[in-house]
């Protein structure tokens, strides 16, 4: 049934679970034991508040498949103390809150066999190499980059103390979307949003000299230092 396993894929990719949920047990009607549509109908349940049925499914998968790194990777995120107190539903991931969450595109994106195995709502761990912000998966695979206007002002914070955390948002076969959210502010930038828009940014103004013109007007643009 390639058509619905498709449609199957791509609910899951643009965060609709109750679909998603929908078709992969349709698919397992025809066949039961097919381990990607299981996986896939795990993820959905867990995406969707429903950590029990993710669990069970994910169990089946290593009756199956012993060494299966997704289900493996996914029952260590349900037993983890931690991940159950905090658990996520999916719904309520992406809530945005100004200064202190923002959507983007990766740049720099790795291939399409890489990006087509993301799941919306799974963690991306954020690093900093050569002054550049770096996303991967849990599985330590090379993802994307943030574009270098926002890891100029990102890598000043993340220095400092303050910390972020990052989840895959939407994904197609050329761009991955994602959300980050800061979880941590530290009191020197207490005042600082990690995030501004466009128009939120502060405007440089300068004094008119005896021509009339301002220094702006003479020598062009001036750089707007995010600090």
């Amino acid at each position: 049934m390639p058509t619905i396993k498709i449609q199957a894929i791509q609910t899951a990719l643009v965060g609709d679970w109750e679909r998603a949920i929908d078709l992969n047990q349709l698919i397992l009607q025809e066949e039961p034991d097919d381990i990607d549509t299981l996986n896939r109908l795990a993820f959905a349940f867990l995406s969707s508040g429903n950590p029990k049925d993710a669990k069970n499914l994910y169990e089946k998968v290593l009756l199956l498949d012993m060494q299966n790194p997704i289900a493996i990777r996914n029952l260590k995120r349900l037993h983890d103390v931690n991940t159950r107190k905090t658990s996520i539903t999916i719904n309520n991931l992406f809530i945005e809150e100004p200064g202190k969450t923002k959507v983007m595109d990766l740049i720099n994106i790795a291939d399409k066999k890489v990006i087509t195995h993301l799941r919306s709502g799974e963690r991306l761990d954020l690093r900093i190499k050569r002054n550049k912000i770096f996303a991967y998966d849990l599985e330590n695979q090379f993802i994307g980059m943030l574009p270098d206007d926002l890891c100029q002002r990102l890598i000043k914070f993340m220095e400092a103390g303050n910390e972020y955390e990052a989840y895959v948002r939407t994904v197609d076969s050329n761009k991955v979307s994602i959300f980050i959210r800061e979880i941590k502010r530290v009191k020197k930038f207490k005042n600082q949003p990690s995030f501004v828009s466009g128009s939120d940014k502060p405007k440089l103004s300068f004094p008119s000299t005896a021509n009339g013109k301002s220094k702006s007007q003479r020598d062009g643009d001036s750089s707007d230092d995010d600090e």
